[in-house]
């Protein structure tokens, strides 16, 4: 299939060949979604931690009377029934939320997401994506240009001027071509690549 070449003023000069393997994929909602939900458990680093009625701070001291207030009988305060208590099942540390993708699941989710960027007009291919000094305020009249406020840049090789002029950019995520992940794809509203680029991901993920 051929993708449109955009120059820096977000007007299409050319045409880019590029494989229908990767870009012109049927869209599969499932195995996205998957992909996304494993991506972002794997990233958990799963520290969290609570404790049960035998590790908070207490009193043994019965809180009243066995009989006689006409409340329910309570024999310490580290109940899980009450304020301040211990958890009945906490959470543990050593706990593990990792989900396993299959290598064909993941190139077949990352080439069907880009196939539904390009339907959608979300993706755009550029010969070359650099600033001419480490500004902030370049890279936002760069992008500004191609009418995207929020973009994900994806290069064949990260410019150091490129990558100190987005760190100030909330809404503007830097990668190159194999750092590219599911969730980052999907997240951003319009995603910039280049020529270069493109030949490394249908490189990777065909």
């Amino acid at each position: 299939m051929e993708l449109k070449l955009v120059n820096d003023q977000g007007q299409a000069s050319a045409t880019v060949q590029a494989s229908d393997a990767v870009f012109a994929r049927e869209y599969n909602e499932a195995l996205v979604h998957q992909l996304v939900v494993a991506y972002q458990a794997n990233a958990r680093s799963g520290n969290r931690a609570q404790k049960d009625r035998g590790e908070v701070r207490h009193t043994t001291h019965k809180p009243f009377k066995q009989k006689g207030t006409g409340n329910a009988r309570a024999g310490m305060s580290s109940s899980p029934l009450w304020r301040g208590g211990g958890r009945i099942f906490p959470n543990r540390p050593d706990e593990n939320f990792t989900q396993k993708v299959n290598r064909k699941q993941f190139r077949a989710g990352i080439a069907s997401i880009l196939s539904q960027l390009v339907r959608e007009d979300r993706l755009v291919v550029v010969e070359s994506f650099s600033v001419d000094a480490p500004k902030t305020r370049l890279l936002a009249q760069k992008l500004k240009g191609f009418g995207a406020e929020s973009a994900l840049v994806i290069t064949d090789e990260i410019d150091e001027n490129l990558w100190l002029s987005s760190r100030n950019l909330h809404n503007v995520l830097v990668l190159e071509a194999h750092e590219a992940d599911p969730v980052s794809l999907v997240r951003y509203p319009r995603v910039i690549v280049t020529r270069a680029a493109v030949a490394k991901i249908e490189e990777m993920w065909q």
